[in-house]
C-alpha cells in the first residue's frame, strides 16, 4: 500500500496548487469603463444600461471582411443584364452614372449621344414634341421604305440625321428636360436596390461574425453609465457597440476604440463623443 506523503510536503504541495489559479489569474487584466454622449448645447449624459462588447478585432475591420466575403453587384454585370439597347450599355459603361433622370443629364449628353442612343434620341424627340420648339428637324423617311426602297430611305435618314445634329448644337436649349423622358429606361432604382440588399446583408452578417469569432466579453452599464469587465488575458482589444447606437438628445454614437490590457492591471477608459463615430442622420 503506498503511504501518503509526510505532512509538511503535503502542506507544501497543497499550497503550490492553490497557488497556480491565482497566479493565473493575476495575469490577466481588467476594464472599468464609463459612457457619456453630450448632446448639442446640453450637458452630457450617461450612457444607461447599454451593452458594450469587447473584442479581439475591430469591429469596422471586421465589417471590411464581411463586404469583402459577401460579394457586391458587379456593375459590368448588370450593365449586360438590363433590357436596354446596345447603345445603351455602351453608352452607360463610358460613364459613371446610372441615373438617366438626374437633372444635370443635359451637360452629359452630346449631339452625337443622342443621334446613337436610341432611347435619348426618342427621349430628345418627345421633350421637343407637339410644336414646343421652333425649327426642329423631322424625319421626312418612312419606316416601310427601309424594305421596299432601302437606298430613299438611307438617304433621307442621313439627311434628317445631319439635319438634327446640327440644330442640336445650335440649340443646346434643347436637350433641357430629355431626363424627363428617360424615367421608363433609367437604371438607377434597380441599381440602388441591389446595393441596399448588399449593404443590409453585411449588416446583419457583421454583428453576428463579431459574436461568434471575435468577442472576447461583454457587460452592461449601470445606471451611471459604467461597466467593469475583469479576467482579460493581457493584449489588445476594442471597445464596440457594434452596428447599435447609443443616444442622448440629438446625438446618436457608436464606439470602436482600441484598449491595450496588462497582465494585473486595471485599464480605466472614458468613452465621449470625442473617441465616437456620430450616426445621427445615417441609415441604421
Amino acid at each position: 500500500m503506498r503511504k501518503a506523503p509526510p505532512l509538511c510536503l503535503a502542506v507544501l504541495l497543497g499550497c503550490f496548487t492553490a497557488a497556480r489559479p491565482a497566479a493565473s489569474q493575476s495575469a490577466n487584466g481588467a476594464i472599468d469603463l464609463a459612457a457619456r454622449i453630450a448632446p448639442t448645447a446640453a450637458r452630457p449624459e450617461p450612457v444607461r444600461q447599454f451593452t458594450f462588447y469587447v473584442l479581439t478585432k475591430s469591429y469596422a475591420e471586421i465589417t471590411k471582411d464581411v463586404e469583402a466575403q459577401e460579394v457586391a453587384p458587379n456593375r459590368e454585370k448588370f450593365i449586360d443584364d438590363l433590357k436596354v439597347s446596345p447603345e445603351l450599355q455602351e453608352w452607360l459603361r463610358a460613364h459613371e452614372i446610372f441615373d438617366l433622370t438626374a437633372p444635370n443629364m443635359d451637360q452629359l449628353v452630346t449631339s452625337d449621344d443622342i443621334l446613337h442612343v436610341p432611347e435619348f434620341l426618342l427621349a430628345y424627340q418627345r421633350t421637343n414634341s407637339g410644336g414646343v420648339t421652333k425649327g426642329i428637324p423631322k424625319p421626312r423617311f418612312a419606316d416601310a421604305d427601309k424594305t421596299q426602297n432601302p437606298a430613299r430611305y438611307e438617304k433621307q435618314h442621313q439627311e434628317y440625321v445631319v439635319a438634327l445634329k446640327k440644330f442640336i448644337q445650335t440649340h443646346p436649349e434643347s436637350v433641357n428636360g430629355m431626363e424627363l423622358e428617360l424615367n421608363g429606361v433609367n437604371p438607377q432604382p434597380k441599381w440602388a436596390q441591389m446595393r441596399a440588399e448588399h449593404n443590409k446583408r453585411v449588416l446583419r452578417l457583421a454583428p453576428e461574425v463579431a459574436q461568434t469569432k471575435y468577442l472576447a466579453a461583454q457587460a452592461d452599464t449601470d445606471l451611471d453609465g459604467r461597466a467593469s469587465i475583469s479576467n482579460l488575458p493581457a493584449g489588445s482589444y476594442w471597445i464596440s457597440t457594434l452596428n447599435l447606437d447609443a443616444g442622448a438628445g440629438d446625438t446618436r454614437l457608436r464606439w470602436d476604440v482600441p484598449v491595450s490590457i496588462q497582465g494585473g492591471h486595471t485599464t480605466r477608459i472614458e468613452l465621449t463623443n470625442l473617441n465616437a463615430t456620430d450616426t445621427h442622420g445615417s441609415t441604421p
